[in-house]
């Protein structure tokens, strides 16, 4: 194809949630013989993902972060002598791509040397494939050096959980974990209390200016005026030194300091649990929030309505979120960390799902390692409908992989009809499908997907195959042709109403 590209701005990767392989460590694979010939050698140089192709322009097809290999399959003839290596190399590095991996034979049995020259000018690293290594041998090296780094993050993150929570048994609990959190993550631990003074500290003493740059840090998180807190948690860096905030609890003021040399896979997670531990160590004496909880809860047991209790709670309105970890179950001491990091201590741990009850001024954002689906804001009357919207959107969430999704609450045209006739309408067209629960959710989510058997497998948990025969006994059931958008239409009008 002639003609010239307009170079996009370099886009920055998509990154999956599994830990990013060196690429030095694939350069160490004996097995692989790989040799980098060209481009820097930097060690910081990761890879997110392994992808084969032999287009003469790959930029649509990357995401980013991607060791790209090709044989050269592309490559004219006359290559050497023009553009085309430049306008190659260049439209790899616009895309993210973060290395190149070049096959000889059967094609070529040298790498061009104008592709190494153009390599080295736009500095992506340059990898030769011998012949006896497949490509798909390459990739599978790399799924199996992100196994091996996921492996080790989760091993590191549920020690030091286990050492966290020992700290916290310990007669001076506050201390103890102060000095665990630091050994962990190499660095040093603070926490502030709510006038912004350090109560306590543990860990090796930070670099000049990296005590007052993260003590002003923590005013970034930490709530004003007894408001909840602007953030949650908050990140910056301090010469070579990073930095991150956690505001404790559900606004005392008390919040939590963390400065290292160096940040590595679930730094994150691990000072979480810490600020979680904290929150219970130092919030829930700082203020009468945890009574209130207490009084709430026995008098909804002695038969109180949600309505006359919730302003125990705080002011309404309130979001329901319902979430889910990517990878194993939830535990208490997650559900917690994901109800601080979200803002709210009122955290439902349900088997697989955890939901949070959070202030509606506070707008949930995307959690690293978990699936939201976030309810619109209510009051206590609709909180059973913004529970059920809230598993809905998880339930989307999951089926088209999307790390958070809201529930769309705006006028539609059903809002035209008068509910009580629309309720009525709706029942009776659904009528045949009363008593089957499983079925009506079935059809309910398969139609929010859009026909999707896959994704409405994944939302339900359920085999493809089990969504197949469930939307069949529907359509019989109905006497309906699900293949007719108007009477999906109408289907979609009435399980909205139901």
């Amino acid at each position: 194809m002639e003609g010239t590209h307009t170079m996009p701005e370099t886009i920055t990767p998509a990154v999956p949630p599994t830990p990013p392989v060196p690429l030095q460590a694939l350069l160490a694979r004996e097995d692989l013989a790989l040799r980098q010939i060209a481009g820097p050698a930097d060690p910081q140089t990761v890879i997110h993902w392994a992808h084969t192709s032999e287009m003469a322009d790959p930029y649509p097809y990357l995401l980013g972060g991607e060791l790209l290999l090709t044989a050269g399959v592309h490559v004219p003839e006359a290559a050497g002598t023009g553009t085309y290596f430049d306008d190659y190399v260049g439209r790899i590095v616009a895309a993210g791509g973060a290395a190149l991996g070049f096959g000889l034979a059967p094609v070529h049995d040298t790498v061009p040397r104008a592709l190494v020259a153009a390599c080295d000018r736009y500095g992506l690293p340059l990898l030769e494939v011998p012949p006896q290594t497949t490509f798909s041998g390459v990739a599978r090296a790399v799924w199996q050096l992100m196994a091996q780094a996921r492996l080790a993050e989760l091993r590191r993150v549920t020690e030091a959980q286990q050492s966290l929570a020992a700290a916290a048994s310990r007669p001076d609990p506050v201390p103890a974990v102060l000095r665990q959190l630091a050994q962990r993550l190499g660095g040093r631990a603070v926490l502030y209390g709510p006038d912004g003074t350090e109560v306590a500290g543990a860990g090796r003493e930070p670099a000049e200016g990296v005590r007052e740059a993260l003590a002003g840090l923590a005013g970034v998180v930490r709530p004003a005026g007894g408001t909840a807190p602007r953030a949650t948690s908050a990140t910056d860096t301090a010469g070579d030194t990073h930095l991150a905030a956690y505001a404790l609890g559900a606004g005392g003021g008390f919040v939590l300091g963390v400065a290292a040399l160096r940040r590595e896979p679930g730094d994150h997670t691990i000072a979480s649990v810490a600020s979680v531990l904290l929150s219970l160590l130092t919030g829930e004496h700082q203020s009468g929030s945890g009574a209130a909880r207490s009084s709430a809860l026995v008098r909804v047991l002695l038969g109180a309505a949600p309505e006359e209790v919730a302003p125990l709670l705080g002011a309404a309105p309130w979001r329901v979120v319902h979430a889910r970890p990517e990878s194993q179950l939830p535990d208490t001491v997650a559900a917690s960390a994901l109800g601080a990091a979200l803002g709210s201590p009122l955290v439902d741990l349900a088997g697989e799902v955890v939901r949070v009850l959070v202030p509606a001024g506070r707008e949930p954002e995307p959690q690293p390692g978990w699936t939201l689906g976030v309810s619109a804001a209510a009051g206590p009357p609709e909180w059973p409908a913004a529970d059920t919207q809230a598993a809905r959107a998880l339930a989307r969430a999951r089926a088209t992989r999307a790390p958070l999704v809201r529930h769309a609450a705006r006028p539609a045209l059903a809002d035209l009809v008068p509910p009580a006739d629309a309720e009525t309408h709706a029942r009776t067209l659904l009528a045949p499908l009363d008593g089957q629960p499983a079925l009506a959710e079935t059809l309910r989510t398969w139609l929010s997907l859009h026909g999707s058997w896959d994704r409405t497998a994944v939302a339900l948990d359920v085999h493809r195959n089990t969504v197949r025969q469930r939307i069949a006994r529907c359509a019989a059931l109905l006497a309906a042709d699900l293949d007719d958008p108007d009477v999906r239409m109408e289907l979609w009008f009435a399980l909205r109403r139901t």
